[in-house]
């Protein structure tokens, strides 16, 4: 399972701020309630994630040995006043200028604190990657716009996913995500719409076609243990990779249309029940 390189995270984090402001300038009710984030309306949803870009470009510009604290980032929670999106807009746009030009100029490899045990630049770059594509989702479904992800970085956001629930039942006293620290729950993720990576395991069921994108999860007692390629598995869930991933992330029911569930389905929302944190 390759990761991406540096930049091509950097170029993506650059295209998401693009596809983010488009929402934002679409003539959407910046005062709707986000579905997938209930909490949250669509403006303080994108004043959350400007936020994020600008926090960790704190943390890259700085070589930040811990955290920063919140009071330590200029503008911060964005632009003063509500509702005004050329306002809204062009923060965002300094925000992801911000943090693409302190990623690029620290290269992948330079130490900086992080929460997951990686604790250098590249880890930002493939975090606030997935942070925007996955916060993407949730404006365009706001704004009942459509929304496409790149294969190989929604491919990536499942193995990202995966590896930070690891690294919580591991490291941090979550009981939900300790509470998937057991035996004998497989589950298959199998996008129709999607090459297999090279070395891809075959498939061993004729449920999926081995030239096609899948991850085999294997819940065990140390932690969440995933393969590429296809098996027999607990349960399955197939579909174009963009809907596969957003199902896996929570943002789309498992009825929705294009997504199919085969096999014990009660194991699958048992998953995305647990293996969720803020």
């Amino acid at each position: 399972m390759t990761v991406l390189t540096h930049d091509r995270y950097c170029d993506e984090i650059a295209h998401q701020v693009g596809e983010l402001r488009t929402v934002v300038t679409s003539g959407a009710d910046l005062a709707a309630t986000v579905p997938t984030c209930p909490d949250w309306t669509l403006e303080q949803l994108v004043r959350h994630m400007g936020g994020a870009l600008r926090w960790v470009d704190a943390l890259v510009r700085t070589r930040a040995r811990e955290n920063v604290p919140d009071e330590r980032i200029p503008l911060l929670g964005g632009p003063e006043g509500e509702g005004d999106p050329a306002a809204l807009d062009a923060w965002l746009a300094q925000s992801g200028e911000l943090v693409v030009g302190a990623l690029r100029e620290a290269g992948p490899d330079t130490k900086v604190w992080s929460w997951a045990g990686v604790p250098d630049s590249g880890f930002w770059a493939r975090r606030m990657t997935h942070e925007i594509t996955v916060h993407r989702a949730d404006a365009a479904l706001a704004a009942g716009l459509s929304y496409e992800v790149a294969p190989d970085v929604a491919a990536d956001a499942v193995d990202e996913w995966l590896q930070l629930v690891r690294w919580v039942q591991r490291n941090e006293p979550h009981a939900a995500a300790r509470e998937l620290l057991v035996a004998g729950r497989t589950l298959q993720l199998h996008a129709t719409d999607a090459p297999a990576e090279p070395g891809a395991v075959p498939d061993a069921t004729a449920l999926s076609p081995a030239g096609e994108w899948g991850r085999v999860i294997e819940l065990t007692e140390q932690g969440v243990e995933w393969r590429p390629g296809h098996g027999e598995t607990t349960v399955a869930l197939r579909g174009p990779l963009t809907r596969v991933l957003l199902a896996f992330y929570g943002r789309l029911p498992l009825d929705s249309p294009g997504l199919e569930v085969l096999g014990e389905r009660e194991v699958l929302e048992f998953w995305l029940e647990k293996a969720t944190f803020g």
